[in-house]
């Protein structure tokens, strides 16, 4: 394993696999800064994440770009990114730039059972919109990231799996 100088710990996935939960939970762990991509966003801009949305996917997008950016220069925080973020290749260019890039893999039917879809712009018009997105984007977290973490045990297993990697990295 080729060890490189990191700072920051990047979680991806689909909504509802875990990722702020466990991000959360690594931070406190590592006694990192916590950064949830999707908070940062509605903080900077000063409208909720749906509000955003409403002028289109690309707006948001467009300004979630730039925060990755932003928080990507950061030094030694955890972040836990919106479940789209893999949709430009340049989002995951700056968060490796200065971190590693952890892909929470969880079952879709786990996802499914229980997420909560009205808080979320892209599943508001049911589960079949998940399992869409899961298969749009598996493949992309996959090529994303440099570790993949399945989160089928507990969140406990998954955020020791991950603070060991990350230990063993740098």
């Amino acid at each position: 394993m080729v060890k490189r100088q990191v700072k920051n710990i990047v979680v991806i996935g689909m909504p509802g696999c875990g990722k702020t939960t466990i991000g959360k939970m690594i931070s406190v762990k590592l006694n990192k800064e916590f950064v949830d991509l999707d908070d940062y966003i509605v903080d900077k801009v000063g409208c909720t994440i749906p509000e955003i949305f409403q002028r289109g996917e690309e707006h948001f997008r467009s300004i979630e770009s730039e925060a990755v950016k932003e928080v990507s220069a950061r030094e030694s925080v955890v972040i836990s990114t919106g479940g789209g973020v893999i949709k430009k290749q340049i989002n995951i260019v700056n968060l490796k730039k200065n971190g590693i890039v952890f892909f929470i893999d969880r079952p879709l039917e786990n996802i499914v059972s229980d997420v909560d879809i009205s808080t979320r712009p892209l599943l508001k018009n049911g589960t079949g919109e998940i399992e869409k997105l899961f298969k749009e984007r598996y493949a992309i977290y996959n090529n994303s990231c440099d570790f993949s973490v399945d989160n089928i045990y507990t969140i406990e297993k998954v955020v020791d799996d991950i603070v060991e990697i990350y230990k063993n990295c740098i």
